[in-house]
């Protein structure tokens, strides 16, 4: 099950508005709690195949960044500590202590964005989507800039023991190191499995990687 979901200030406003209707223009209308804003989100999706309405449902490290972006001063750093270390203890490492798997089916995954949408059949293998955020190989002309360029990945930071498995916690995990990271837990949720998390990998830190030429 994937639980991306992170209420902004966007919705925020959505359910003001919502809450303003019929109402006298001069009247102060009091800000929506964070249920009503869930109910209002429940209200706007409908279930469809394999997308179910537990998506819209929020992990605890969601909710404390949600709610840091109306509080004052964001996420106390107390706390963004808190959630990064218990994301960074719960990253499952390869079982055979091997990170590196073939980087050709890396490749194919980063540019596949399939999987957990309500139109793909249950089972079907889920790809990483990578370029939609991210430059990697530079053929691929076509890349969104959301997150930093990972070109040369491997071949600027090396491939020690510390960089590999910074890597694989990033990549199960990106809220180990950025608590309200909006980078999809690729390990955590389940939407990779392990053989493909070496695959990306493989794409990311193998010297002879298009990545790293």
């Amino acid at each position: 099950m994937l639980r991306t979901i992170k209420y902004s200030t966007g919705l925020l406003l959505v359910a003001m508005l919502a809450a303003c209707a019929n109402t006298d223009s001069q009247s102060v209308v009091a800000e929506p709690s964070n249920e009503e804003i869930h109910q209002l989100m429940l209200s706007s999706f409908k279930e469809k195949g394999i997308a179910k309405l537990e998506r819209v449902n929020q992990t605890e490290l969601q909710k404390a960044c949600s709610l840091a972006e109306t509080a004052p001063g964001g996420l106390p750093d107390a706390k963004r500590t808190e959630l990064q270390n218990a994301a960074l203890a719960a990253v499952k490492y390869p079982a055979d202590g091997k990170y590196l798997g073939d980087w050709k089916a890396g490749e194919k995954i980063a540019q596949t964005g399939v999987g957990f949408q309500f139109s793909d059949k249950e089972g079907t293998a889920a790809g990483g989507n990578c370029y939609a955020c991210h430059q990697l190989a530079p053929q691929e002309l076509s890349y969104g800039n959301i997150g930093p360029s990972l070109y040369q990945y491997g071949k600027l930071r090396g491939n020690s023991e510390e960089i590999m498995k910074y890597t694989w916690a990033k990549i199960w995990n990106s809220h180990a190191y950025n608590a309200c990271s909006n980078m999809p837990r690729f390990g955590a949720e389940g939407i990779l499995t392990e053989t493909q998390l070496k695959d990306v990998m493989a794409l990311l830190m193998a010297p002879e990687s298009p990545v790293n030429k």
